[in-house]
């Protein structure tokens, strides 16, 4: 088994009564990238100071290379000098863009010319290089960032930890950030773990996907078991589940679960037993729209429903059906006007069984 390379057992970060992150086991492995969402107050910031070794838990061990963190000042110094942090907020000083960019470098030794030939192609890759002799301090927000980036990257860490590092971003900015980042960290196979609130940036850059809530991890896996299986409706809801629907399993056969759901019977593909409450969990992009019940298909859930309300999202929108209960479609705005579609008019949804996810409940649970 590989060995993780960063550590965290039995952590606990407290701030007077206040606890801000609760870690029982985390452990990042060499070359993944681990991408922690949540949102604000989460614990996400608490735990990449911890695990950046830039704050020292309330109680906890923590593990760097398979050894025991003990805080003694020669060792934080040896250990963080393996390691680079990028903030939300890029932290620039006064000096030219390549002055800032090769700071790190700096501190650890280099000349003023050994610095800025390791910055340079680090400028260059990230876009900034006729920036190079520019006040730092002029930047724009996406400009400052890429400093950041190529501050940290000229350092050729060991592990890099990204704290937000797109959230101040507009977002034609991020989105073109986000991708030039994904294929340096894929080229680089960098240790790295990315703190973040937005779904899509731990999508497309994690190897494995960490939901946080209330300091704490509460679902660790590859992104598509976390976005497709949400151990709970708190979590569902956080990764974009829009519709959750309570119900009752009346039947099980096959790997296929009928779910009784507001008059409706529901076919999930998961292991249930008869009489065993659950909630039916589907993502609003998971569901097609029709205006006419359409032929088969491998769609196995066929319902008619009432359009309540569109609400327009860009190039898409999100349409709210009464099935007898909500459910949330996701179309684009070409499929709407294709469809025709109103308030109050009568459509067919559909959506795989492969598609629905159920939460079962304990036995007691409501």
């Amino acid at each position: 088994m590989m060995e993780n390379l960063l550590e965290l057992r039995e952590v606990r970060v407290c701030y007077g009564p206040q606890v801000a992150l609760q870690v029982s086991s985390l452990g990042v492995r060499p070359r993944e990238i681990l991408a922690l969402m949540g949102p604000n107050g989460a614990g996400k910031s608490s735990l990449v100071r911890v695990l950046g070794l830039l704050e020292r838990p309330t109680q906890g061990e923590v593990f760097v290379g398979g050894r025991r963190v003990s805080y003694r000042p020669a060792e934080l110094l040896s250990l963080r000098r393996r390691m680079a942090t990028v903030f939300q907020e890029p932290l620039l000083c006064e000096g030219t863009v390549t002055e800032n960019a090769s700071l790190g470098l700096r501190l650890r030794g280099l000349s003023r010319r050994e610095a800025e030939a390791r910055v340079a192609p680090w400028l260059e890759r990230l876009g900034i290089a006729p920036l190079a002799h520019r006040k730092a301090r002029t930047l724009s927000g996406g400009e400052a960032q890429r400093t950041s980036l190529a501050r940290a990257f000229a350092l050729d860490p060991e592990i890099l930890l990204l704290d937000e590092p797109l959230a101040a971003l507009d977002p034609p900015t991020r989105d073109a950030l986000l991708h030039e980042l994904e294929a340096i960290l894929r080229e680089m196979a960098t240790t790295t773990i990315l703190v973040t609130h937005d779904r899509n940036e731990a999508l497309v850059l994690g190897d494995r996907v960490g939901v946080m809530l209330g300091g704490e991890i509460r679902q660790l896996g590859r992104p598509e078991e976390v976005f497709a299986c949400p151990l709970d409706e708190e979590i569902a809801r956080f990764v974009g589940v829009e519709t959750l629907l309570p119900g009752k399993v009346v039947g099980w056969a096959e790997g296929l679960a009928a779910v009784w759901v507001g008059g409706v019977k529901i076919l999930v593909c998961a292991e249930a037993q008869p009489e065993e409450k659950g909630v039916v969990c589907l993502r609003p992009e998971d569901v097609n729209l029709t205006r006419q019940q359409g032929p088969p298909s491998s769609a196995r859930n066929h319902l008619k429903g009432r359009v309540v309300k569109i609400i327009p999202r860009g190039f898409q929108c999100r349409v709210i059906l009464d099935c007898g209960f909500p459910l949330v479609a996701l179309i684009t705005q070409q499929s709407r006007e294709e469809l025709g579609l109103r308030e109050g008019i009568e459509v067919f949804a559909s959506f795989k069984a492969t598609a629905a996810h159920l939460i079962r409940r304990a036995e007691g649970g409501k």
